[in-house]
């Protein structure tokens, strides 16, 4: 299949209007600079971005020929947490979970080792299919990145103190 057009430039929500077609995307796919993509019309295009962007919905993707595409959060499992929102709120970030905050509820996406915690915690957790939409960096923009301690070094040593904070050496 041959790709014909491509798309260089991501539009900000709310700065384009009439788009063409749309693309679902999940959270990790949200996260992107070069990818094929398949619009719901089944239009492939190339996203040919000259840095990383972190998209969370809204946005559109401009196309060469001028048309939009416009970027939608995708359905995904995720667990859905009522209780003591504030503890088990804190519990998920000391575990730098991507986690989305609403009122009367927390979201984070399906993980069955943190849902035994949860429920541990006396937390109610529901599995639901929906799009996820977690909490930028602590600075506005950005991703929380998730912490695995397996199997890889990402350039600095680091420890966990009481409190859950994280002490990057």
């Amino acid at each position: 299949m041959t790709i014909t057009q491509r798309a260089t430039k991501v539009v900000p929500a709310g700065s384009w209007s009439e788009a063409a077609d749309h693309v679902a995307l999940d959270y990790e796919a949200r996260f992107l600079r070069r990818k094929r993509l398949v619009a719901a019309s089944g239009v492939d295009f190339l996203v040919d971005l000259p840095e990383v962007v972190n998209l969370t919905g809204g946005e559109a993707f401009a196309l060469e020929d001028g048309r939009f595409i416009e970027v939608r959060c995708g359905l995904e499992p995720v667990l859905v947490i009522t209780g003591d929102l504030t503890r088990l709120a804190w519990h998920i970030g000391n575990r730098h979970t991507p986690c989305q905050i609403e009122t009367g509820r927390l979201v984070i996406r399906d993980d069955h080792v943190l849902e035994a915690m949860l429920k541990g915690l006396g937390a109610k957790v529901e599995k639901r299919m929906e799009p996820f939409r977690p909490e930028s960096g602590a600075y506005g923009t950005g991703r929380t990145m998730g912490h695995d301690h397996g199997g890889h070094d990402h350039g600095h040593s680091h420890a966990h103190g009481h409190g859950g904070f994280h002490v990057h050496a």
